[in-house]
C-alpha cells in the first residue's frame, strides 16, 4: 500500500499557479528548508479531508479549517486529555486540505492521561443534559451577537452626533473593530462547536469498542443501528417543508405553490390570494430560524442558505406536495427503524452471559443514546445558522471594499485571507481619514484576478486520497468512524487508483453505512445545485451529503459517497430513512457516472457497476 511522498506531490506545481502558497497561512505548507519539520512530514501519514472539503478552499474560507484545527486539538489535548490521541495536524496542497491525527505514542503518558480524562469527560457525561442546555443558550446568544454586528459605511462627513454627544470615536474605528468582532465570534463559535463534539463521538466509540470485544465479528453498522431512531433538530428544516406542503393542500393553494420553480413568481401569485397570504404567513414563521440551513455543508462562502435561495426549499415543498397528492407517506419510517433497533439490541444483549458485562453494555448504550443527538444538532447551530449569517456579514465587508475600489466585486472578498482583509480595511480607513486614494486600489485587483485563475486550476486537479507513509494499523477512533479511513479502505483506494482505465472497474468497496441491497440508475451530484437533476428511484452518488439535501432522500433508492465512515451524515440519515448506503468509497464520483446501472449492498459495503 504505497502513497505519494507529500513533498513530491507539492513539488509538482500546476503551471500558472507558482506562488500559490501566499494565499494560505504559512503553517499549512509542507516544507523543505526545515530539516526537523521536513522529516516529521515525510514520516507522517496524511489523508485528504474530502469529508469537509470536496473542493479547494478559497483563501478566506480557510477560517473554518483554522477554527477546527484549533478547537478539536485543544479539547483533545489540553482540556479533556483524551488518552491515546492529541489533535489533528493540517497541511495544504493546491488548496486541498490534508490532515493527520497526532497520537500519544508513549504508553506511560497514555496511562497518566487516563485519570484526567475520566474526571473531566466524566463530568460532562454525568451532567450532559444540563450542560447541553447551557450550550444552546451560549450558542444562540453568540448568533444574536453576530446578527447585531453593524458594518458601517464611511461617510464624507461624520454625523453631527459624534460632536454633540462627544462620542470620541469614528465610523472608521468601528469598521475595524466590528470586523475584528465578526472574526472573533466565528472563532468563538467553533470553540463551542467542539466543547461537546469529541465527547459525543467518544461515547459511541467506547460503546463500539465494548461491543466488538464481546462480539469480534459484529459489523460496525450493527452497532450504529442500536443508537438509530433518535430524533434530532437537523431533521427539523425538512419537517418544516413537509408541514408547508400539507398546509398548501389544506388551504387549496398547492397549484399556486407548484406553478413555477421560481420563488419570486410563486410568491407574487400567492400574495394575490387570501389563502395564499395565509400560507405565506406559515412559511415566514418557518423561515426563522429553520431556513438558515445551508444549501451545502455551510463550510463554503457559496453555500447560501435557503433564506438566500428560496428556489431550493420551494423545490422540496413541491416534491412533498407531489408525493402527498399521490397518497405517498412522506414520513421517515421511524417506527420501523426503532423496532429494528430494539430487535438488534435485545438480540445481542441476550447473548451477553456475564451480568457485569450486560450492565456495562446498558450503561455505554445509554450514554451513547444520550449524547448522540448533539453530534447532529450542533450542525444546525454552527455550520448552518451561524455560518449563513456570518457569510452575509462578510459580504457587507466586501461591499465596503468594493465601494472604495480595493476589489471590483463583492464576491472577490473570498480570494483574500482574513488577515489580508484586515490590512486592506486599515488601508481604506486611513485613506478615508486622510482624503487620499487607498494603496489597495492598485495592489489587490490584479492579484485577485491571478488568484481567480489559480482557483480554477486547483478545481481541475484531482487530489490523491492519501499521501505519506500509511501506519501499520489505524486506531484513531474519529478517523475511522467519521472520515472512514482504515487500513482496509486505504488498500481499496490504492487498488482503484492503480487502475489506468476507470471504465474497466466493475466493483468499488466502502463502508457498510446502512443495510439493504438495491439496483438502480446512478446519479452523480457533486453539489446541491445538481441535486435537482435527481429522478425518482435513482441512486445518489456524491462526494458527501449535507442536511440541506434531505428532500432528495425522499426520491432516492440508495446513497453512495466518496468520504465518510459509519457516523458520517450520509450514513446516519440513510439509516433513519431505511435506505441502503455505502460510504467512504474514496473515488466513487470519479469511477461512477450518471446513467450507469449499479448495485449497492449497504450490508457489505460493496458496489457493483453493471454499466
Amino acid at each position: 500500500m504505497k502513497f505519494p511522498v507529500p513533498h513530491d506531490v507539492k513539488a509538482q506545481t500546476i503551471p500558472g499557479t507558482e506562488g500559490w502558497e501566499r494565499m494560505y497561512p504559512y503553517q499549512y505548507q509542507f516544507v523543505t528548508d526545515d530539516p526537523v519539520r521536513n522529516q516529521y512530514e515525510k514520516e507522517t501519514f496524511w489523508f485528504y479531508d474530502g469529508l469537509h472539503y470536496p473542493e479547494p478552499l478559497y483563501p478566506f474560507d480557510t477560517i473554518w479549517d483554522e477554527a477546527w484545527y484549533l478547537a478539536l486539538s485543544q479539547f483533545n489535548n489540553r482540556v479533556f486529555m483524551v488518552p491515546p490521541v492529541r489533535g489533528v495536524d493540517h497541511r495544504m496542497i493546491n488548496g486541498f486540505v490534508y490532515i493527520s491525527p497526532v497520537p500519544v505514542k508513549d504508553p506511560a503518558e497514555i496511562g497518566s492521561r487516563v485519570p484526567h480524562f475520566m474526571e473531566r469527560a466524566g463530568h460532562y457525561y454525568k451532567n450532559w443534559d444540563a450542560l447541553e442546555a447551557k450550550w444552546k443558550v451560549k450558542m444562540e446568544a453568540t448568533i444574536r451577537e453576530l446578527e447585531a454586528i453593524q458594518i458601517p459605511k464611511l461617510a464624507d462627513m461624520e454625523d453631527i452626533s459624534v460632536v454633540t454627544e462627544a462620542l470620541g470615536e469614528s465610523k472608521g474605528y468601528h469598521l475595524l473593530k466590528n470586523y475584528d468582532d465578526l472574526i472573533n465570534l466565528g472563532i468563538k463559535c467553533w470553540q463551542y462547536h467542539f466543547e461537546f463534539l469529541n465527547l459525543g463521538y467518544a461515547a459511541y466509540v467506547f460503546f463500539l469498542d465494548f461491543v466488538q470485544k464481546q462480539f469480534p465479528s459484529i459489523p460496525a453498522q450493527r452497532v450504529t443501528q442500536m443508537i438509530s431512531g433518535i430524533d434530532v433538530i437537523m431533521y427539523r428544516p425538512d419537517e418544516e417543508l413537509k408541514g408547508l406542503a400539507r398546509k398548501a393542500i389544506e388551504l387549496g393553494v398547492e397549484a399556486l405553490v407548484t406553478s413555477s420553480t421560481e420563488w419570486t413568481v410563486v410568491e407574487a401569485a400567492l400574495k394575490a390570494q387570501p389563502k395564499g397570504v395565509e400560507w405565506l404567513t406559515s412559511l415566514n414563521l418557518s423561515r426563522e430560524p429553520w431556513f438558515n440551513v445551508s444549501t451545502g455543508t455551510g463550510w463554503f462562502h457559496h453555500d447560501r442558505s435557503w433564506n438566500d435561495q428560496m428556489n431550493v426549499p420551494l423545490s422540496g415543498i413541491a416534491t412533498y406536495i407531489g408525493k402527498l397528492k399521490q397518497g405517498v407517506n412522506i414520513e421517515r419510517p421511524r417506527e420501523k427503524v426503532c423496532a429494528e433497533r430494539d430487535r438488534i439490541t435485545a438480540e445481542y444483549r441476550d447473548l451477553i452471559v456475564n451480568e457485569a458485562d450486560r450492565k456495562q453494555f446498558d450503561e455505554l448504550l445509554g450514554c451513547a443514546k444520550t449524547v448522540f443527538p448533539y453530534v447532529e444538532n450542533h450542525l444546525f447551530y454552527v455550520e448552518h445558522w451561524f455560518h449563513s449569517v456570518f457569510w452575509n456579514k462578510m459580504r457587507e465587508v466586501g461591499a465596503i471594499m468594493q465601494e472604495h475600489g480595493v476589489i471590483k466585486d463583492v464576491e472577490d472578498v473570498w480570494l483574500l485571507r482574513r488577515d489580508e482583509i484586515k490590512s486592506a480595511l486599515w488601508d481604506i480607513v486611513t485613506a478615508w481619514a486622510t482624503g487620499v486614494t487607498p494603496r489597495g486600489t492598485h495592489t489587490w485587483p490584479p492579484e485577485i484576478e491571478w488568484r481567480k485563475g489559480v482557483m480554477q486550476k486547483f478545481k481541475e486537479w484531482s487530489p490523491p486520497p492519501a499521501i505519506g507513509i500509511a501506519p501499520e494499523v489505524i486506531q484513531e477512533p474519529f478517523t475511522i468512524v467519521l472520515w472512514g479511513v482504515t487500513n482496509k479502505s486505504l488498500a481499496d483506494w490504492a487498488s482503484v487508483q492503480e487502475v489506468k482505465d476507470p471504465d474497466s472497474i466493475t466493483e468499488l468497496k466502502g463502508f457498510a453505512g446502512s443495510p439493504g441491497i438495491v439496483e438502480g440508475i446512478a446519479r452523480v451530484c457533486k453539489t446541491v445545485a445538481e441535486v435537482g437533476q435527481l429522478q425518482e428511484g435513482e441512486i445518489l452518488v456524491a462526494p458527501t451529503t449535507s442536511p440541506s439535501w434531505a428532500p432528495s432522500f425522499a426520491k432516492i433508492k440508495a446513497c453512495v459517497t466518496d468520504v465518510g465512515g459509519v457516523m458520517s451524515h450520509a450514513a446516519i440519515v440513510c439509516r433513519e430513512y431505511g435506505l441502503p448506503a455505502v460510504v467512504g468509497t474514496g473515488l466513487g464520483t470519479k469511477v461512477i457516472r450518471s446513467g450507469m446501472m449499479i448495485r449497492v449492498d449497504g450490508s457489505t459495503g460493496v458496489i457493483t457497476i453493471r454499466r
